[in-house]
């Protein structure tokens, strides 16, 4: 297969029940398939073609060495029917299916391979009674807790002339710039080329909202800098528009109003914003959720 071939059979795959995979190669277990590779692209060119789709792929195997916190929640079946064999392994978390592309040690000499396998969705009940809302996010997303990213909050926050919530700086630091379930797009400060900053889009937007008299598109609401105003933090493929309302001098309390992007009404959340983003994947009644599409949830990330 071409690199457009594989594409479209991934795509193909990926929308079977993924418990019915079954692949053709002997010897290998079931929840599975592999796709044909020979004469097909190189490795390099295939991550950027599936990243393209998919997002930025997670390392699974570098040069023989795995990751160091491989289970079956964070990409082990796309390494199970090849064994010792993998020398190189890159996974894409995608509802209920891993996406692979790797290379492989074979009779003939190395081998680039393509697969979709099953993923099971976490028990919620393996919970911990304590744990904390970024914990839940990060549980239900099977995310890489050591995968960290460095931001300038102290440049970010001074720019803005307020603190941030607390729990979406650990979200933050922990996925980086991405999207989860392929709906709620995070905004961060210095995200990758083409996301939005945070701090640019409520400065530049703050020029909109001018109308002292409350005749704004946000009404009966002001943008932030104003007191107590809307600042944005997240938006939606569905044009729905996430913000805190800076109401008080903890933004640990801030709530979070939603609107569509025609701004026809209002939707209030009091919780944090990992509250609010652990809802919305896990719980069908939450209004924006994902949960009655998806059993299993994931972060598509947008890093370089």
């Amino acid at each position: 297969m071409n690199e457009r071939e594989l594409l479209a059979a991934v795509d193909r795959l990926t929308h079977r029940d993924p418990r019915t995979l079954e692949c053709g190669e002997p010897g290998h277990p079931a929840g599975h398939v592999c796709l044909s590779t020979s004469d097909g692209p190189r490795l390099p060119c295939l991550l950027d073609a599936v990243g393209e789709r998919y997002g930025r792929p997670r390392p699974l195997v570098r040069r023989g060495r795995s990751a160091p916190t491989l289970s079956e929640r964070t990409g082990l079946p796309l390494l199970a029917p090849f064994g010792e064999r993998v020398t190189e392994m890159y996974a894409w978390a995608y509802g209920t299916w891993w996406i692979g592309c790797g290379i492989i040690a074979a009779d003939d000499g190395m081998r680039l391979v393509v697969l979709v396998a099953h993923r099971a969705a976490p028990a919620l009940g393996e919970l911990a009674r304590d744990a904390t809302w970024v914990d839940r996010v990060v549980f239900v997303t099977g995310q890489d807790r050591e995968l960290t990213h460095t931001v300038g909050w102290h440049t970010a926050e001074a720019w803005l002339g307020t603190g941030l919530p607390s729990d979406y700086k650990q979200l933050v630091q922990i996925f980086g710039c991405g999207s989860f379930d392929g709906y709620l797009d995070m905004f961060l400060p210095n995200g990758p080329q083409g996301s939005l900053d945070l701090v640019e889009h409520a400065l530049s937007m703050a020029s909109w909202d001018d109308d002292e008299d409350g005749n704004t598109l946000w009404a009966p609401h002001r943008l932030f800098p104003a007191p107590g105003g809307l600042l944005q933090w997240a938006g939606s493929e569905r044009e729905d528009s996430f913000y805190w309302l800076t109401e008080g001098a903890d933004p640990d309390r801030w709530p979070i109003m939603v609107t569509k992007d025609d701004y026809s009404g209002w939707i209030r959340f009091d919780g944090s914003t990992a509250e609010f983003i652990f809802r919305l994947l896990t719980d069908p009644r939450h209004p924006y959720s994902t949960a009655r599409y998806f059993d299993a949830h994931w972060f598509m990330s947008y890093g370089q």
